[in-house]
């Protein structure tokens, strides 16, 4: 729970330093959950973004892109009636806990002033955004409508006198003095103190220099005060912390010692602390989300790939086992005169090493009939090792396809990306298309790819999807740029721009080793050791007519091994 009541604190205060007075100009509903709201203040147009989603919930000024719904949602639309124009006169945090009132100055249909009140409850999943009236007191609607059935003591519904949540029976984080006692243990803190989150507890108990097992010396309770003063003085730094993925796992706007071995990235502002930690993390997530039901189509062909694969193996192994059909054949021909009717074998001997050999016969046939049936056995397993070679060839390559849709979308870090990846799915039939291509009107995407600069400043590119891989290799890069891509392993491909009328034999071997290590890094072995990759000017890749977006065929390749690894220079 990072959006604590001293994040609240911090926030609010910023924001009524921030946007107090400001005038709304615009209200968008990007989300079921979220409010947009364009502000212009003295200081310049600023965009306020407030969120009661479970996961997400927070207010904070942002400099992030939202897409619209085309219909503006109903809370939207009222929102726009009761508030747009108005000015904000203040806003505040409710106690010490997770709640940010903004007071609104506006007109109402007559054109009288009216002033009502804006209050983000920030409560995990019981967040919430509720439109007041000041003079009434009354609910005017709010972005969650919570009715008697979900809850008996606090209504949220349009008309309703609005009652803040419940008060709880702790110590406000404001009021905690220097020689407070505060029992042992961080969910003990936290019972009873309101507004701190655990992160904060735990970074109190540091301090904790008392002996006595139910409490504790005074030192936390003056880390608390030394926490929620820089806030009052302006001293406060307010940080991410980011794990080794790049993933944002917590925010404050204290040092918190329990997360020192992370990346620490630090913020002018609360809001772009708040901003940048929520942003990352959901995008993150999304990527998750949509990659996911992809991923399990491309697995599951892929899996259907395999399956086949060994089915042909296996009945290219029977046909090239063939061979005893004609012998059989020949042996029942050489010796009719010794079948008798209704056998269901016979014995004789094989001619080529005078050995016996028993073979199987229908007993409904004659020997003329069961030589002639083995032949055709024979003529058809033959037949059948050309038919079977060449679908196993064909899977092979659809496995091939498949590996580098999965490692593409393993890696994949945007939406845009994903969107790209599943355009090229449609495209090759393995995803239903959403709609038709005439009723979609959507751009293609854009390519761009990977930009990466080798110690000589030599500019190296990578697809990231096998789309791209198709622009990047056949129509973007010259004749005489370098070609590379992990040997039998999927992988994007890498181009290593050379111009100014370079070729690859003017490549150092170091600079030949540093970019291999791109395209081993951009491949399913980056997580490996000597890695194989070919280079070759592109001049000598070809692209198969026919063949699936990112397959080619090259000649005159050479390979090197490396370790996989992206340059110091992005």
């Amino acid at each position: 729970m990072a959006y604590d009541g001293i994040i609240t604190y911090a926030e609010a205060k910023e924001l009524n330093e921030r946007i107090v007075p400001g005038k709304i100009e615009k209200i968008y509903q990007p989300g079921p959950d979220d409010l947009l709201v364009h502000i212009h203040t003295q200081r310049g147009n600023v965009r306020l973004f407030m969120s009661a989603g479970s996961q997400s919930a927070r207010v904070c000024l942002t400099e992030g892109s939202y897409t619209n719904p085309d219909q503006p949602p109903t809370f939207c639309m009222l929102l726009r009636k009761h508030l747009q124009g108005g000015r904000i006169t203040e806003v505040r945090q409710r106690d010490s806990e997770r709640i940010i009132e903004i007071d609104i100055e506006a007109q109402n249909e007559m054109g009288f002033s009216v002033c009502r009140r804006l209050i983000i409850e920030i409560m995990s999943k019981h967040s919430n955004i509720v439109l007041v009236d000041l003079e009434t007191g009354k609910i005017i609607d709010s972005i969650k409508r919570i009715s008697i059935d979900v809850n008996r003591y606090r209504q949220l519904l349009p008309g309703v006198i609005y009652q803040y949540p419940p008060a709880q029976d702790k110590i406000p984080f404001r009021e905690v003095g220097p020689l407070t006692g505060l029992p042992c243990g961080d969910r003990a803190i936290m019972a009873r103190v309101s507004g701190i989150s655990p992160a904060v507890s735990r970074e109190m108990l540091r301090y904790c220099k008392g002996e006595d097992a139910s409490l504790i010396s005074g030192a936390p309770a003056k880390r608390l005060i030394e926490i929620v003063g820089s806030v009052g003085d302006g001293t406060c730094r307010p940080r991410v912390y980011i794990d080794s993925e790049g993933t944002p796992r917590e925010f404050h706007i204290c040092d918190l010692e329990e997360y020192e071995d992370l990346d620490t990235v630090f913020f002018d502002t609360v809001s772009g602390c708040i901003d940048y930690y929520y942003s990352n993390r959901e995008s993150s997530n999304l990527v998750r989300q949509k990659s996911m039901p992809l991923l399990k189509s491309a697995q599951a062909a892929l899996d259907k790939a395999m399956l086949k694969k060994k089915k042909l193996s296996e009945d290219l192994l029977n046909a090239e086992n063939s061979d005893k059909y004609r012998l059989y054949g020949e042996l029942l021909t050489a010796n009719i005169h010794m079948v008798e009717p209704g056998a269901k074998s016979v014995t004789v001997t094989n001619y080529y090493d005078g050995s016996l050999i028993t073979i199987p016969l229908d007993e409904k046939t004659n020997a003329s009939a069961n030589a002639q049936r083995y032949f055709k056995k024979y003529s058809k397993a033959r037949t059948a090792i050309h038919e079977k070679q060449a679908q196993l060839e064909d899977n092979d390559r659809d496995i091939e396809y498949l590996e580098s849709v999965v490692q593409n979308l393993e890696s994949a870090d945007s939406v845009p990306l994903l969107e790209s990846i599943r355009d090229e799915l449609e495209q090759t039939g393995y995803v239903r298309r959403r709609q038709k291509a005439s009723q979609r009107k959507r751009r293609a995407a854009k390519p761009e790819p990977y930009r990466y600069v080798l110690s000589d400043g030599t500019e190296v590119l990578v697809g990231r999807n096998n789309l791209e891989n198709d622009w990047l290799t056949m129509k973007f890069a010259s004749k005489t740029d370098v070609w590379m891509h992990t040997k039998d392993i999927p992988g994007s491909h890498v181009i290593v721009r050379l111009g100014d009328g370079r070729n690859v034999d003017d490549l150092s071997a170091d600079l030949i080793y540093e970019a291999a290590s791109i395209a081993a890094y951009h491949s399913k072995a980056g997580g490996s050791d000597n890695v194989p990759v070919d280079y070759v000017p592109v001049r000598y890749v070809k692209k198969p007519n026919g063949s699936k977006p990112g397959m080619v065929i090259f000649t005159h390749n050479r390979t090197v091994y490396v370790t996989p690894k992206l340059p110091s220079r992005p």
